[in-house]
């Protein structure tokens, strides 16, 4: 009798300790997980011309979630994105559907050289960090996109292009932008902005994981009213074997 309790003594011993050492591996995993967790927002515009452009207005979507909330806003009001003129006026719109910045300037002007093989380009960027968990699966519903979308529909990856990715999901869409200047009957305009969302974390090693979208219209010409913005998308790029990832 005594060796049998003693047994069952045991045998609760290393029940206990091998479920205390689960528990605390657990809270160790995601403590290590939460203290190591960077999310961040990165945003590109990029406008070129090869030909001077005047009298310019343009109204550009900005990413922005559901609820208009807008990772990029607090930049664009302070002024604080990388390459913004000094002579461009910038005045922010939440028009219901979707979350846009009013540029205006009184010109574009490309220096001495510039030919159509060798176009001028302005590119603005910033990049935001967010205390919240971005959403990287499902960007369009509970991320910051650009907006509204149009037309979505999913499409094949290329198959070599995310070898760290075990399910990474492609769409095509459409969004718009507006847009109001002279210029030469000549003159080619490509306005284009990529926003990339992007988790990481170390728990044995780095890891990460991301989403990315991206806009682009090509003009010519005067322009004077809304224009359609091709877009892709990908999501769900990277490792999700993580705490709440």
């Amino acid at each position: 009798m005594d060796r049998c309790i003693r047994v069952s003594l045991g045998l609760l011993a290393a029940v206990f300790i091998v479920f205390v050492f689960v528990v605390s591996y657990q809270v160790w995993v995601e403590k290590t997980y939460e203290t190591s967790l960077s999310s961040t927002y990165s945003y590109t515009c990029t406008i070129t011309t090869d030909r001077a452009l005047s009298n310019v207005t343009l109204f550009l979507p900005l990413p922005a979630d559901t609820t208009g909330n807008s990772p990029i806003v607090e930049q664009f009001s302070a002024q604080d994105v990388a390459g913004l003129p000094e002579d461009w006026t910038i005045i922010l719109y939440d028009t219901g559907k979707a979350t846009m910045v009013r540029i205006t300037t009184p010109h574009i002007s490309p220096p001495a050289g510039t030919i159509p093989e060798k176009p001028y380009s302005i590119v603005l960027s910033t990049e935001i960090r967010t205390d919240t968990v971005i959403d990287t699966r499902d960007p369009i519903n509970n991320s910051a996109f650009f907006r509204p979308v149009w037309d979505l529909g999913q499409v094949s990856c290329p198959s070599d292009s995310f070898p760290l990715s075990r399910t990474p999901q492609c769409y095509r869409y459409t969004t718009s932008l507006y847009a109001d200047y002279r210029a030469q009957p000549d003159a080619s305009v490509n306005i284009s902005s990529t926003l990339a969302g992007n988790n990481s974390w170390k728990i044995f090693e780095p890891a990460s994981n991301s989403y990315t979208t991206s806009i682009g219209v090509k003009m010519s010409g005067d322009r004077q009213g809304w224009s359609t913005m091709n877009g892709t998308l990908t999501s769900s790029i990277g490792s999700f074997d993580a705490p709440y990832a």
